[in-house]
C-alpha cells in the first residue's frame, strides 16, 4: 500500500522544498517508486530542483484541475536528474516523478481567482498512485492552513511538519499540530530546520518534544553550502557526508519504518 507524505509548514520560507526532493531523491536511491505533487499552486517551486523550467513544462497540476489533461500526463520522470548527480550513474534503483504547478503567472491568477475542485485534487492522487504504482507519494503543500492544504493533511498516513527555531513558526506550528489531530492524522513527526550549529540540538529536540508531544525527526543546522547551491540540485546528492544530508538520511530511514493505515 503506498504511504502519502504530506510535508507542511505554517510559514514560507522554511524550505520544505528542497526537504521534500531530498527525502524523494533519497528513497529513489533505495529502490522506490516515488512521487511528488507541487500542491503549492500560489507559488510553485519544487521543480527548479529538477531543472524543470517554463519551457520543459508542457502540462501541469493546472492543467489536470481544469480538465484538460489526466493526472499522469502532468507527471515528469525526472530520474535522470538523479542520474546526473557525480556518482550516481548507475546507482538509482527507483524511479521519482514529479508533477509541477504551473509557473505562468496567468495560470497562477487564474487559480486565485476561480479556485479550483479540492475533491478532484484528491482523486488525482489516487490515480497517480494507481497509474505510476507509487510506494510514496510526498505532497508538498502550501504554507499556512486553507481548503488544499487540510485535504492534504487529511489523506495523509504521515504529516510532517517543518519548522524552524523561530517564536512565530512555534506558533504557526501549534495551530497546525492541532488541525492534524483532530483530523486524525495516523502519524505525525517534526523536522526543525536551519538551526543554528551553536545551538544544542540534544536540548532543542527536548524542548520542542515537550511543546507539541509530536516526535523531532532530525534537525538541520544552518548551512552556507546549502545556500550556496540555492536550490539549484539535490543537496544530499552534491554533499553525501554533509550532516543535512546524513540527517535527511535518518529522516527518510524514520518514514520507511512506519506503515501507517487510515
Amino acid at each position: 500500500m503506498a504511504q502519502i507524505i504530506a510535508v507542511h509548514s505554517f510559514r514560507g520560507g522554511t524550505g520544505k522544498s528542497n526537504l521534500i526532493a531530498n527525502i524523494a531523491a533519497t528513497m529513489a536511491l533505495q529502490g522506490q517508486r516515488v512521487g511528488i505533487i507541487d500542491t503549492d499552486i500560489q507559488s510553485p517551486g519544487i521543480h527548479v530542483i529538477f531543472g524543470l523550467n517554463e519551457n520543459k513544462i508542457e502540462r501541469s497540476l493546472n492543467d489536470y484541475l481544469w480538465g484538460q489533461c489526466d493526472i499522469k500526463d502532468a507527471a515528469y520522470d525526472v530520474t535522470d536528474t538523479l542520474i546526473a548527480e557525480p556518482g550516481n550513474a548507475g546507482t538509482v534503483k527507483g524511479r521519482l516523478y514529479l508533477v509541477p504547478s504551473s509557473i505562468k503567472a496567468g495560470e497562477i491568477a487564474r487559480i486565485l481567482r476561480e479556485g479550483y475542485d479540492v475533491i478532484r485534487l484528491n482523486d488525482g492522487f489516487q490515480q497517480l498512485i494507481r497509474s505510476l504504482k507509487l510506494d510514496y507519494l510526498l505532497i508538498d503543500t502550501h504554507p499556512g492552513l486553507n481548503e488544499e492544504t487540510l485535504l492534504s493533511i487529511g489523506i495523509s498516513n504521515v504529516l510532517i511538519i517543518l519548522l524552524r527555531p523561530d517564536n512565530q513558526d512555534f506558533q504557526g506550528t501549534a495551530v497546525t499540530v492541532d488541525v492534524a489531530r483532530k483530523l486524525r492524522v495516523p502519524k505525525m513527526l517534526l523536522v526543525i530546520n536551519k538551526a543554528l550549529p551553536s545551538l544544542n540540538f540534544a536540548d532543542l529536540q527536548q524542548q520542542v518534544e515537550k511543546i507539541y508531544n509530536v516526535p523531532v525527526a532530525g534537525i538541520l543546522p544552518l548551512s552556507e553550502e546549502m545556500m550556496q547551491l540555492a536550490s539549484l540540485g539535490i543537496f544530499s546528492l552534491r554533499h553525501p557526508e554533509h550532516p543535512i544530508s546524513q540527517t535527511i538520511a535518518g529522516i527518510t530511514d524514520q518514514i520507511a519504518g512506519l506503515v501507517v493505515t487510515r
